[in-house]
This record gives structure tokens, sequence and C-alpha cells, in this order.
């Protein structure tokens, strides 16, 4: 059963609840408003659902909620040490950081290293769309995707994520490099149900419609076979490889009740439009390039052609008035959560 919480109530709650384990009042609502965006698009995996997992791993030392983030810029690109904090609040403090770069250089790259779980990749790409730039967006993750002909997991499932600034809605293309995102997964488990056929495969190399034999010692598939693997492997070198920090299978898994820093790496690219051309003529031709896509005949089945980032943006808009679902499991969570830190219970509908 789904409950609708509304925009402003949700956000105040999560705020409290951050805030009962430590985390400074700025540093609740930086990470606060990246939930509820990322909710309010749509993005149920990466949102609200996983704020109970972050609060746990808070309650218990296993992310530091007070981190004392190290920057250090070398040119066009910076080193960012995320002392084990929140992933939301170290990703876009390293955005940010790339974006001040671009300013100065054109283009700027921040490497991270020692962060958590950042939630969806294509937030911190619309940050940079929204302020003229290009984003690109790297991450590793914990082990959940067998390499290529192997049976047990080795690589995250590593996503990808770009966004280009429009002159309506960000263009966002993000995506893992497996067949599904795990928190797909992880919510079907939760909830108790099925997985389609195709994603996953069990702890025997199995594929699998079982969520719960996926997580537990089972794997994700692969992206369109090998080349999800190939590009899984890329991304890992563009994170943990050059980030000097945890690879591969080494990387932690919140969920697994381990005690040690997950040590997850990102990478973030901005890229300064307006060093190549005027930015309105960089629209000017997102908008024929949109126009030009959007007129082409729609195959047999098929309602619309949408660009990149058009669904999310007009969920966006439906969610910010209607308010965000929270399926029933998660809000039992936060209710539960909320009691033990002595936060007032959360009220939907």
């Amino acid at each position: 059963m789904d409950f609708t919480c509304p925009v402003e109530t949700l956000q105040r709650h999560c705020i409290d609840l951050l805030v009962a384990t430590g985390v400074s009042v700025k540093e609740a609502e930086m990470v606060t408003t990246i939930l509820i965006d990322t909710s309010l698009e749509g993005i149920d995996t990466h949102g609200i659902s996983r704020l109970p997992a972050y609060l746990s791993c808070l309650n218990e030392g296993r992310i530091n909620a007070q981190p004392q983030i190290k920057i250090v810029k070398s040119g066009a690109v910076a080193k960012v040490d995320g002392d084990n904090g929140l992933g939301q609040l170290v990703s876009a403090t390293s955005m940010s950081v790339a974006l001040d770069l671009a300013d100065e250089f054109g283009i700027g790259l921040a490497v991270t290293r020692r962060s958590n779980h950042f939630g969806a990749s294509s937030y911190y790409c619309k940050i940079a769309a929204q302020r003229g730039m290009i984003g690109v967006v790297f991450t590793n993750a914990p082990p959940a995707m067998p390499p290529w002909g192997g049976k047990s997991a080795y690589f995250g499932t590593n996503p990808i994520a770009f966004g280009f600034p429009n002159a309506g809605f960000p263009v966002t293309a993000d995506l893992a490099s497996s067949q599904v995102a795990r928190g797909k997964i992880i919510l079907a488990a939760k909830e108790g149900r099925a997985i389609p056929l195709g994603w996953a495969i069990d702890k025997d190399g199995r594929e699998t419609t079982d969520a719960q034999a996926a997580i537990a010692g089972g794997a994700v598939l692969p992206l369109g076979g090998a080349k999800g693997y190939a590009l899984a492997m890329a991304i890992e070198v563009m994170t943990g490889i050059l980030s000097g920090s945890a690879y591969g299978n080494e990387v932690g898994f919140i969920y697994d009740g381990n005690k040690e820093p997950a040590d997850v790496s990102h990478s973030f690219i901005a890229l300064d439009v307006s060093r190549i051309m005027p930015v309105n003529l960089f629209l000017e031709r997102m908008d024929g390039m949109i126009g030009g896509v959007k007129s082409v005949p729609l195959a047999d089945g098929a309602d619309a052609i949408r660009i990149p980032g058009e669904k999310r943006y007009k969920t966006f808009q439906a969610r910010m008035k209607g308010g965000i679902p929270i399926r029933s499991a998660v809000l039992n969570e936060l209710r539960q959560i909320a009691s033990t830190l002595g936060v007032k219970r959360l009220e939907c509908s």
C-alpha cells in the first residue's frame, strides 16, 4: 500500500531525523534537499527510501555525521576526501568544486574518495545544467554484478550520468552499467515482490525472480552483456582506481551489517559551454535537435517520444502539487526510527 506525504512535511521530518543522529542543521538541509528532489522526480529507489539505511549507519558510526571534507586543487583538477560523510553532502560539495574549476578553467574535474551512497547521479548533473554547464558523473558501488563470464559479484552497478542545459528542462541521461539499478531489487525484496527474469542471478549463478536471493549472495546482470561489464570496469577506473580508494569487491555495502566504512568514490566533471559557443546558440541547437527527435514518426504501440529527463520533470511537477508517494514498508521504517530517536511521528495519508 502506498501513502502520500506533503513535500514540506516530509522535508521537515527528514531534517529532524538527520539532526537527531548528529548531522548539523545546514548539512541535514542539504542532504534532505537532494533526497526530496530525487523522490519528486520519481526515482523512488534512490530517494527517501534510502534514508533508513543512512540513519542506521549514522547511528552506528559507520557514516561520519560531522565530516571534515578536504579539498586539494591542482589546475583544473581537484581531489576531494569526503571523510566518510553522507554521500549527498560529499557529492554536492564535489560538484560545486568542479563547477568552480570550470568557471576558472573552462573544465573542472573533482575526483572524490571516502564517500558513501549518494543517491541518483542525475541530480549532480542537473546542478551543472542549471548553471549552463555540461555535467558528467561517475560512481562506483558495492559489488553487485559479475564480470562477463563470471557468476559472482565483483563490480558495482557503477552508473554514469550526463546533464545538458536546455531551455525547458535539463536533459539528463542516468544509467547503471547493470541490467537494472540494484535499488530496484532492494526495494522489491523489502516489499516481498518478485523481480523480472533477466535482472539477476542467485548465489549459484542461475537466473532468479526472487529479489532476496539476488541480494543474498546473488548478483545483478550486466547491461547488454559484455558491454555493461566493460562500462562498469571503465567507471571503476574513473572512480575507485583513480581516487586511490576501494575498488571492485572491496567497496562496502551499507545494508550488509558491517561496521567498516563503505569507501565509495566518485568523479564529477563540469564543462563550461560558453568556452566553446555562446550558451544561447547551444540552447538553440538543443531545441532544434529535440524538435527533430519529437518529429520522428511513432513506432507501433508507442504513445510518445520522450527526451531523457522529460518524464522526471513531469513527475516532479505532479508530485510538487500532489505530494510524494511512500511505500508502507518505508513509512514503517521511518516511524520506527523516529520513535527510537524521539522525533515526532510522520503522518501521511
